[in-house]
């Protein structure tokens, strides 16, 4: 399990830079940059809604389709800790995680 650090503050999952989901997965499968990447499970938070954010979790499993990254195995991101971009999302394609690397 991962940590994970997510600044997509339109995300109805994000809660202080957290994510309140048990799980993420990151899409990318023919990835060989971070942008090339997203959070699956990125939601845009309506006007006037309030995120579904019970409670952020200090780390959480992240599935990962991005097979060219070093901390994937297996499908599973085996990195310390994660970080998902998406200052401005409107979509799951305006998110990044800016911790991929891609193989040498």
């Amino acid at each position: 399990m991962g940590n994970l650090n997510c600044n997509a503050a339109s995300c109805m999952h994000n809660c202080d830079n957290q994510c309140c989901l048990n799980s993420i997965c990151v899409e990318g499968s023919l990835a060989c940059q971070c942008g090339e990447t997203c959070c699956s499970d990125y939601e845009h938070q309506k006007p006037g809604a309030t995120n579904m954010c019970h409670l952020p979790k200090d780390s959480l499993s992240i599935s990962c389709e991005a097979t060219n990254c070093i901390y994937n195995t297996n499908k599973k991101c085996d990195a310390d800790h994660v970080d998902i971009s998406g200052i401005k999302a409107v979509t799951e394609d305006d998110t990044v995680c800016t911790t991929f690397q891609a193989r040498g």
